[in-house]
């Protein structure tokens, strides 16, 4: 079964909404056969809160991003929230708006194990009685080659690291230096797709094969 925009879940009415600007996470719904039908980037304050650990963080982010469009929304829909944050041990690390910052995050993970925790929540809209709320969060390892300063550097030069929690796209440059994986490659990416379908599949209507 593959949903397109408008093809509203059997028997429910209800639209499909992505709360989330990034341009990954819909290209992994549409993997999975899934277009929703609007796109709405939700507009919260995405800074952790003093002492807020990593798990914390990405469930409250997933959630409000979830809650903030479905309130927004006065048609039935059933609302995506995805928050993905890479974590050294207790640390948050920033997502990467400036070289500096992507640099200082490369520096810190090479030679060692990190953890990736993506959280996402479903979030029915006052309209769509049928629908329920859930969230799940998934926690995958990845761990570094040690990069030397040339290697570093060729990451920074490549630019893919814009924009990404840690300092990097684990489906770009980064993926050369990649040397364990242990959880869900696309949870890494930004969206666990076995997660993901497994929560539609417990709602009302046939979202998903």
């Amino acid at each position: 079964m593959t949903r397109t925009p408008g093809s509203f879940a059997t028997g429910t009415g209800a639209q499909l909404v992505l709360a989330s600007a990034s341009p990954r996470r819909l290209d992994l719904l549409r993997q999975i056969g899934l277009t929703p039908d609007r796109v709405i980037a939700a507009d919260i304050d995405e800074s952790p809160m003093q002492g807020e650990l990593p798990r914390a963080y990405a469930l409250r982010m997933a959630e409000e991003k979830a809650d903030a469009v479905a309130s927004s929304l006065d048609v039935p829909a059933l609302v995506i929230g995805a928050d993905t944050v890479v974590a050294a041990g207790r640390r948050i690390l920033p997502k990467a708006e400036d070289a500096p910052t992507a640099r200082r995050c490369l520096s810190l993970l090479s030679g060692r194990r990190h953890s990736v925790l993506t959280a996402v929540t479903l979030r029915p809209t006052a309209a769509w009685t049928q629908g329920r709320a859930s969230t799940r969060i998934v926690s995958s390892t990845v761990a570094f080659s040690r990069l030397t300063p040339r290697q570093t550097e060729a990451l920074i030069a490549a630019g893919d690291w814009q924009g990404k929690a840690g300092g990097y796209a684990i489906q770009g440059h980064a993926a050369a230096f990649v040397r364990f994986l242990s959880g869900s490659y696309s949870g890494v990416v930004g969206l666990p797709l076995f997660e993901v379908a497994q929560m539609l599949r417990g709602q009302d209507g046939d979202w998903i094969a």
